[in-house]
């Protein structure tokens, strides 16, 4: 382990163990958000190699220079730690950049105006996938049926996933493909949508998606992968992201990672969360020990990704009581406790951390219900970082739970303002107000909350989230602005925090001496300018390991 050992020296903090050596950059008239309670603000920085030299006033700073010293005046900009993406699926967003762009669809109309566009030249019988529709946006706020879609693109399967990945609408020849019928069962953790003679209006919902996935063109193809996973890193290093954690890819995408990062040409830092999915596969995945650290900080993947149940705009996340709009339903658990129990139990004792896709209040309380009865047997469990993801809608009984045995709620501030429109009329006003997107209730528990924006499912802009997040202001308004961060807070989930949930407080998360040189630049400040100028905020330049990878 890299071991930071500072000191003071007059109005400057140094990294004892660089001490020895010359600055190769130097970062100066900035002003800088350092994320280190010692010494919160600076004017200047020393970089040394892809570590953090030193941080301190103009003049103390230029004074550790030499002649082969880059100096590079920041003329006042915001200097603070890279964005840490705590949640958000790097292939995924590779992939979406390829595909119909869906998001923010007014229409239904709309979306096969956009399927159009996208299918140009392309051959008959060709596959057309696309996400980002949501009907929540529309007037009638219903989801689609495959009519429509059907009669517009009759020579080609059209499979087209909704905004949050847990809902997809596929046309007549995509449904006749998969051999989807009148009798097909519903897959356990999955619903096909029926129409009132039962047969599929198109809409499939969580697990039942695969009844068509599986019958997709394979996308394993390396030089795909490849060409996905750098077209994410360039539009991250241009939203000033530095870290990225990958909510559930398998070994394969792993595997391309390390090679492409072994030919110097993926330098953002992955933390990777492997997909699980059962018990059984978590307790295969674990036979190979966890790795840490990888292609100089790079490559980490020492935990598990599982999902409990589905999302709250297509009705499956898993509820304690029945859904205000569908009396009768309450959402979808892909497996029950004693599942969660024995996945738990596989990824701890074999030293993995656990992060559990769950949505609604029924599904936290399982995750939460498990992670306590596990800690019994496994009392290391609370030192692996056990994380919620997402943990949109809680029971009050449970808020308190997340502190108590040590769970990251790993959050997405974007989907709060996203959702929020509409989240009365999924549950119900009495629920929202007590149970929905509940940060300020959380923190005060003591809980540890760190950001994202689970990219692809919205835009990957932590500006746009850290707006949410200290605003709560949706499209039509103030979400109940009482739960909102404060600017710190936001900032901190979205660097320390997010540093905690991958265990690399040590590395990054702020511009300490002796850490990676991972920080950006800024034309606006964010702790300190209006709201409104936060979301026109601009990235200026994205440092990793000390060299610049972005530059507007």
């Amino acid at each position: 382990m890299y071991r930071i050992i500072c000191f003071v020296l007059g109005s400057c903090i140094l990294a004892t163990t660089l001490l020895a050596q010359k600055p190769d950059l130097i970062v100066h008239n900035a002003n800088l958000a350092t994320m280190d309670a010692r010494y919160p603000q600076a004017s200047a920085m020393a970089v040394s190699g892809d570590r953090i030299l030193a941080v301190g006033d103009n003049q103390t700073i230029l004074g550790l220079a030499t002649k082969a010293t880059r100096v590079i005046d920041a003329e006042g900009a915001f200097c603070m730690p890279g964005f840490i993406e705590g949640h958000g699926h790097f292939g995924g967003l590779g992939q979406s950049l390829r595909k119909v762009n869906l998001a923010g669809a007014a229409s239904y109309d709309e979306v096969i105006e956009r399927v159009k566009s996208f299918i140009a030249d392309k051959p008959r019988g060709t596959w057309i996938t696309g996400r980002g529709w949501d009907q929540n946006l529309w007037k009638s706020k219903v989801f689609p049926t495959q009519e429509k879609l059907s009669l517009a693109f009759p020579d080609y399967p059209v499979f087209l996933t909704r905004v949050d990945g847990h809902a997809a609408l596929a046309n007549a020849s995509a449904l006749s493909l998969a051999s989807i019928t009148k009798d097909t069962k519903n897959p356990s953790g999955g619903e096909i949508l029926r129409d009132r003679s039962g047969h599929a209006t198109g809409v499939l919902i969580d697990r039942a998606m695969s009844l068509v996935r599986r019958v997709l063109p394979r996308e394993d193809d390396m030089e795909v992968i490849k060409a996905d996973l750098l077209r994410a890193q360039k539009l991250c290093f241009q939203k000033g992201i530095t870290s990225f954690q990958d909510a559930g890819s398998g070994r394969t995408t792993i595997g391309v990672m390390s090679g492409l990062m072994a030919e110097d040409k993926l330098k953002i830092r992955l933390y990777v969360m492997i997909a699980g999915g059962s018990s059984r596969l978590v307790r295969t995945l674990a036979r190979t020990a966890p790795f840490v650290g990888a292609h100089n900080h790079r490559l980490t993947a020492r935990a598990f990704k599982v999902s409990i149940d589905g999302a709250l705009g297509s009705r499956g996340a898993a509820m304690l009581d029945d859904y205000s709009d569908r009396a009768g339903h309450k959402g979808l658990l892909m497996f029950d406790q004693a599942e969660m129990e024995k996945i738990a139990e596989a990824a701890t004792g074999a030293g993995y951390q656990i992060c559990v896709h769950a949505i609604g209040d029924r599904a936290n309380r399982c995750v939460l219900n498990a992670i306590e009865e596990t800690s019994k047997k496994f009392p290391r469990m609370r030192d692996l970082r056990p994380r919620i993801e997402h943990a949109q809608l809680l029971d009050e009984d449970d808020i308190p739970r997340f502190a108590e045995l040590g769970v990251i709620a790993s959050m997405q501030g974007v989907h709060c303002t996203s959702d929020g429109p509409w989240v009365s009329t999924r549950i119900g006003p009495d629920r929202t107000k007590k149970g929905a997107y509940v940060w300020r209730k959380l923190l005060q528990t003591g809980a540890v909350i760190c950001n994202g924006t689970d990219a692809p499912v919205e835009r990957v802009s932590a500006i746009a989230s850290f707006f949410a997040s200290v605003t709560r202001m949706t499209r039509d308004g103030p979400f109940h602005v009482n739960e909102r961060m404060t600017r710190r807070e936001a900032l901190y989930s979205y660097t320390m925090a997010g540093a905690w949930a991958a265990f690399e407080e040590r590395l990054k998360g702020s511009l300490t001496p002796g850490k990676l040189a991972d920080f950006i630049l800024l034309d606006k400040n964010l702790l300190t300018c209006t709201d409104e100028e936060i979301l026109e905020t601009k990235v200026l330049k994205t440092f990793v390991g000390g060299k610049v990878e972005f530059e507007r």
